[in-house]
């Protein structure tokens, strides 16, 4: 008999919990290498949103760019994950989910290497 589901948790208890996923999450995705490559990148890149950002709204896109990028990753590590946990056989339908996964993450790398490079180049020219 399969386990049952945990019971629902309602208040402060919720967010509790909810906070203790969150962080599992951030743990599994640390255990994944293009995760930690993109993190640790990040973590350098946005001390300088604050230095070549010259509006807050600049700051945030530059920011947001970062973070969009650590995003996409989590989702793309949670499709190849539930992907794989169907089974180790090759499948068309299962290719096509990490495709498409990985499809998302070249996309939200070029946006945020678009945003960083035009702010690298408005910083150049002065």
């Amino acid at each position: 008999m399969p386990p049952s589901p945990p019971p629902k948790r309602r208040g402060l208890m919720r967010l509790l919990y909810a906070l203790r996923y969150s962080l599992d999450g951030l743990r599994a995705g640390w255990r994944e290498p293009a995760f930690r490559q993109e993190l640790v990148l990040g973590v350098v890149l946005l001390p300088a949103a604050w230095l070549l950002g010259r509006t807050w709204a600049e700051m945030a896109l530059l920011v947001g760019a970062v973070i969009a990028v650590w995003v996409v990753e989590l989702l793309n590590t949670a499709v190849e994950s539930v992907v794989d946990r169907i089974g180790p056989e090759w499948h068309s339908l299962a290719k096509r989910a990490k495709d498409l996964g990985s499809a998302a993450v070249l996309l939200s790398l070029l946006f945020a290497g678009g945003v960083w490079g035009a702010a690298l180049w408005s910083w150049w020219r002065g």
